[in-house]
């Protein structure tokens, strides 16, 4: 009896001892999460878009740093973004054997990319068909989001949309200057993003009453563009409209100088003439040139400049349009994984798709938020113009267009003299 009382009083405590235990245990607070949520990134790191492919990485680690650094996911339990990175060489077929890798060998839950229109319009196939949301965080071509895809989320403005701002310009140029343009000239690298560019010029030009004198296809690849730049001399053309990487960019513009090329205006499309590289290389040959992007550092919206001299004093160099764009990517995933409280990619996409991001630091782009559309596109993208000038301290690339968004005190040199 003596015992068995023993026992029972025994067990009796073992079972009160574990269950203050287990109390504890449920009243204490959660570990913070090992697991991290996984990001491929397809981007050229190697190839003619290389220098935009590294700006892209650099601003995305800037962000996730920042991510990181606060705290990382709350909804996660503090889970931190992991940063994988695949180079696609600027080609469509290593953009979707990066994809696949990516998917099936790294498990990343979300992948974001590829720059290149030409390659991110295949990938983003692959994204689809594995049910993987894919942020785009620039690449332009119209059918990115024309395909009826579900997972496809892209931030910037689609090229239809710059090219009908620079049309917008043009006409503005004319009425604010009282200066005529009546002939064009196109001339643009042969793949998916400068085709793309080039389909909706010649719509717009046909639109806006003006006479198409030259549209040439080139390679980025070429060494020599001096045939190019003769035809384009030879077409006596009002308006040069380029679309161009970066080698090629330099290479048309230190030949326009050389061949002296006239013209009213020489209008460009972001890309290699915003790259940082461009006027390190043409110098003053880049002088009164407009390029249309999606942001400049003079942009009057709150923690832009802050964001620029951080960047800057990590890079050595100013953010660009698509830096930035890639930038704000991180901050459109950080959003939707706090709401999404989840790192399965279907409730990732839903959340993507519930975006309606207005503030925070991402937000130091020209628009005012970031909501998709039905298609995935962000339906508050929209570029501004730039001009190429030198004000005394060095060339710098001055806002100028919408006129509401234009620098205060600066006027526009147009036509070129």
């Amino acid at each position: 009896m003596k015992t068995k009382t023993t026992r029972s009083t025994i067990h009796g405590h073992f079972l009160s001892i574990a269950m203050f235990f287990t109390a504890l245990m449920l009243a204490a607070p959660l570990p913070a999460q090992d697991t991290a949520i996984r990001v491929g990134n397809i981007i050229p790191l190697s190839g003619p878009s290389a220098s935009v492919g590294l700006q892209g990485k650099q601003a995305r680690e800037m962000a996730v740093e920042e991510i990181n650094a606060a705290g990382g996911i709350q909804s996660l339990a503090g889970a931190k973004l992991e940063m994988l990175y695949a180079d696609s060489e600027s080609k469509p077929e290593r953009g979707v054997a990066e994809a696949e890798r990516l998917i099936n060998t790294e498990k990343v839950n979300v992948l974001t990319g590829c720059w290149n229109s030409a390659v991110t319009y295949p990938t983003t196939a692959v994204a689809e068909r594995y049910g993987i949301p894919f942020i785009v965080p620039v690449s332009v071509a119209d059918k990115i989001t024309e395909q009826g895809f579900k997972t496809v989320f892209r931030i910037a403005a689609k090229d239809s949309w710059w090219t009908r701002d620079q049309f917008s310009f043009l006409k503005d140029m004319e009425a604010e200057f009282n200066t005529p343009i009546k002939k064009l000239a196109f001339v643009y690298e042969n793949g998916d993003w400068g085709k793309g560019f080039a389909g909706q010029w010649k719509m717009l030009a046909e639109k806006g009453g003006y006479e198409v004198v030259m549209d040439e296809p080139y390679p980025s690849t070429a060494t020599d563009l001096s045939p190019v730049v003769q035809k384009i001399r030879r077409s006596r053309a009002d308006v040069l409209m380029m679309v161009s990487n970066a080698a090629d960019a330099i290479l048309l513009t230190n030949t326009l100088a050389e061949y002296k090329v006239k013209l009213k205006a020489i209008v460009t499309s972001g890309g290699g003439h915003a790259d940082p590289s461009f006027m390190k290389a043409v110098g003053q040959n880049a002088r009164y040139l407009f390029d249309i992007v999606e942001w400049e550092t003079d942009v009057n919206k709150a923690g832009a400049r802050e964001t620029n001299e951080k960047f800057k004093a990590k890079y050595g160099q100013n953010l660009t349009g698509e830096a930035v764009d890639a930038y704000l990517a991180m901050y459109v995933l950080k959003d939707a994984l706090e709401r999404a409280a989840s790192t399965d990619p279907a409730r990732i996409r839903d959340a993507l798709a519930a975006t309606k991001l207005t503030s925070g630091p991402g937000m130091i782009v020209g628009y005012d938020a970031v909501e998709f559309d039905e298609t995935g596109q962000n339906k508050h993208a929209s570029p501004v113009m730039v001009q190429i000038n030198d004000m005394g301290k060095g060339l710098e690339r001055i806002t100028v267009w919408p006129k509401s968004a234009r620098r205060a005190g600066y006027t526009p040199i147009f036509p070129m003299p």
